[in-house]
């Protein structure tokens, strides 16, 4: 299946309809039918003490990249709603750029499951936190 959203419109979607993290620089590189990845470019303000990246930031990239997984099946559906987010942070993830590559692992009429890995650009293998999530689906889409 072809993907129901486009790397520019997840784009634009990020930067206007979810400026948090849109604010934070997000960018999508890849989108394919009921998968994801971004890209979390450093910055000095997601640093938390111990110099370290922030773990809310690390939540909000994971969100918005499950929520690209959802769009990328469903189309641009503007109300489906995260329902649940459960966040495993692995390791201490050193200031840098960050990757998250997510998945749709089911998605039915009224609810999608999804998992996204985070891991630093310079070390892929290695994630730095593993994200499971559920999206709402509204009924009249």
């Amino acid at each position: 299946m072809t993907a129901r959203v486009s790397i520019e419109e997840m784009n634009r979607i990020a930067r206007e309809e979810v400026p948090l993290v849109g604010n934070m620089g997000i960018a999508f590189t890849t989108i394919e039918d009921g998968f994801a990845v971004a890209r979390l470019p450093f910055r000095d303000d997601l640093l938390r003490p111990g110099g370290t990246i922030t773990g809310p930031a690390m939540m909000g990239v994971a969100d918005v990249v499950l929520y690209a997984c959802v769009l990328s099946r469903i189309g641009i559906v503007k109300l489906a709603v995260t329902t649940s987010l459960n966040v495993n942070f692995l390791r201490r993830p050193q200031p840098g750029d960050l990757v998250a590559e997510g998945r749709l692992i089911k998605c039915g009429k009224r609810l999608a499951y999804g998992e996204v890995t985070l891991a630093a650009a310079d070390a892929l293998g290695d994630p730095v936190c593993h994200v499971t999530g559920t999206y709402s689906i509204p009924p009249d889409r």
